[in-house]
């Protein structure tokens, strides 16, 4: 199963995702959290400018944070067990669309597709992990609304996103 996941369509560029990496990924979000859905949206967009102002910080000032080994042990067990989803939004922003009138289409590796508003797939998040391993069955992305109107039902298998 390949876990690339092209953004095409009515772009200025055209990238690829690499799902696999994602697990590295500040941006990324636990699925219990996330599962919570008081504005999570709001908060994880909140938490990622706060993350990427404090990297920005520490690369300006040059200052290395000291590391606590307990915290980094932590970490990376939590990295080999969890389920995490990343936002949608920063793809998307890169691809640079056209026209934000747009809509978006998810195109499954089964044939199936979903077209979403621009709004929705900017405030949607993709599930790249399950229990700190890729989405091999049904994967390699599932993505859920920023509400979590689908949390029981994501659209899964997919496998290519089109601005259209």
């Amino acid at each position: 199963m390949e876990t690339i996941i092209p953004i095409k369509g009515k772009v200025n560029y055209s990238i690829t995702l690499d799902a696999s990496v994602w697990i590295f990924d500040d941006r990324k979000v636990e699925l219990e959290e996330f599962l919570k859905f008081d504005n999570s949206t709001e908060k994880n967009e909140n938490d990622y400018i706060k993350t990427q102002s404090e990297r920005w910080e520490r690369e300006r000032t040059g200052i290395k944070p000291p590391v606590n080994r307990s915290i980094k042990r932590f970490e990376k067990e939590r990295v080999l067990t969890g389920s995490f989803v990343i936002p949608l939004a920063p793809f998307l922003e890169n691809a640079d669309p056209i026209d934000n009138e747009l809509n978006v289409q998810l195109i499954s590796e089964n044939g199936d597709s979903y077209v979403l508003t621009m709004e929705e797939a900017v405030n949607g998040f993709l599930r790249f992990s399950k229990d700190g391993k890729p989405l091999r069955e049904d994967g390699p992305v599932h993505f859920y609304y920023g509400d979590g109107s689908n949390a029981s039902d994501p659209y899964k298998h997919i496998s290519s996103i089109a601005i259209i």
